[in-house]
């Protein structure tokens, strides 16, 4: 059984302002903004929604498969692939554009300052998602407009069950977009923000989108996560990290633990806890793609958390 991974790939530029973003912007001078912040610290980082869920799902020992499409630029990224041994078959490069690239400015009270390059990924839709490649299951996650819609449209009449994970991509959506989008899922994931979103939008409360679907799953950061299913919540604990250094990310290593639950066939109480430990091991890294594990490490760390092992 293996899973396709429908989504971004991205280079993150983080930057670090060493001062307040409050103490340099004058608010009754916005209409006529010109400001400059000096970053003497600076990382590039891999990223994007396919890429940290392939990479994660790929230390738990799941089948994985990221797809998305990337710029002439992409070398250095499909070299650390193949370092993490993380299968790129379904990245498709698209000559003349640059990969999807972030630039964040974070000041000392951790204000963020984004401008985001889509690039190659807004030609995500010229990819195709394979029926002849044993793939069981599927995520849409963040991507091109036009490519989250074509791709769920293929899953669905493949038959393939896939996840929707609208994440920050949510917002290019209305209301008709997003009640099709469930009517083709078989799980939702959100984050407590993008699921009040998506209730607004579609008009829906979380227990009627659950209702047209196998599961809702909500995470809420340290208050853990919510699961939807069966016509019961689930409260799935947060596990406490060893320390928090860069939420970023996080979020990403927690799906990668329900696409192993759903392969898997786990329970929704375990595959919680198993998707919350790892997203509690990424916080304590920098970078989306810098922490490691192994199934028997991450066992280790379940049995110490819970109580009890999954075998892994």
């Amino acid at each position: 059984m293996s899973a396709l991974i429908c989504g971004s790939m991205a280079y993150d530029n983080i930057m670090v302002f060493p001062g307040h973003f409050k103490e340099q912007i004058m608010p009754d001078q916005i209409h006529i903004l010109n400001v400059a912040f000096l970053v003497p610290e600076m990382r590039k980082e891999f990223g994007g929604c396919a890429g940290n869920i392939a990479y994660n799902l790929n230390m738990l020992g799941g089948a994985g498969y990221a797809m998305a499409t990337v710029g002439e630029d992409f070398g250095n990224y499909r070299s650390w692939l193949q370092q993490a041994k993380v299968d790129s078959r379904y990245i498709s490069e698209v000559p003349d554009t640059f990969t999807a690239q972030a630039y964040i400015t974070t000041d000392l009270d951790d204000n963020q300052i984004t401008a985001f390059h889509p690039g190659a990924m807004d030609h995500s839709h010229s990819n195709r998602v394979p029926t002849d490649a044993g793939i069981t299951l599927g995520m849409i996650s963040p991507d091109g407009r036009q490519g989250m819609i074509e791709h769920a449209e293929q899953f669905a009449a493949a038959e393939i069950p896939f996840v929707f994970d609208p994440g920050q991509g949510l917002p290019m959506f209305d209301g008709d977009d997003l009640r099709a989008f469930i009517g083709q899922a078989a799980w939702v994931t959100v984050n407590d923000y993008e699921g009040q979103m998506l209730q607004e939008r579609t008009g829906w409360s979380a227990e009627e989108i659950a209702s047209r679907v196998q599961a809702l799953i909500v995470t809420r950061g340290g208050e853990g996560s919510r699961v939807y299913a069966d016509g019961d919540v689930l409260e799935i604990p947060a596990v406490a990290p060893a320390e928090i250094l860069d939420p970023t990310g996080c979020g990403d290593s927690y799906r990668a633990g329900l696409l192993y639950g759903l392969l898997n066939d786990l329970n929704w109480h375990d595959t919680g806890r198993l998707a919350a430990l790892i997203g509690s091991i990424k916080i304590a890294h920098r970078g989306t793609q810098n922490h490691q594990f192994t199934p028997a490490s991450l066992d280790d760390q379940f049995e110490a958390a819970f109580g009890y092992r999954l075998g892994l």
